[in-house]
């Protein structure tokens, strides 16, 4: 019985996670990010695997990207400006922004 209850529960923490990654996946078309970024190829940007393993550990790193995603920004991966984008807010950033950081 315990093994099936554990069969249980990890399975629907991995509906859960995959549900989540589809979520995260359709704001991300849906806020226009798919313009710049791809998820394992650079485009304009970055690829957001590369964005995972350059912020790997570091500290506020999600607040810190989740600005970023909001207003913009240079000098990081180039002199290629990543443009403001304000049809993003706070919480849809911070959800962008965690779900970049896992891919691995």
């Amino acid at each position: 019985m315990k093994a099936l209850v554990s069969v249980a529960i990890a399975a629907g923490l991995l509906f859960s996670a995959s549900a989540f990654a589809a979520d995260e996946e359709a704001l991300m078309k849906a806020k226009g990010c798919i313009a710049c970024h791809k998820i394992d190829a650079k485009l304009i940007g970055p690829s957001y695997k590369e964005v995972a393993v350059k912020y790997a550990g570091q500290k506020d790193v999600v607040a810190n990207l989740s600005e970023k995603v909001i207003k913009g920004g240079v000098g990081v991966w180039g002199q290629v400006p990543m443009t403001p984008n304000a049809t993003v807010n706070a919480d849809e950033a911070k959800r962008l922004v965690t779900w970049i950081l896992s891919l691995k």
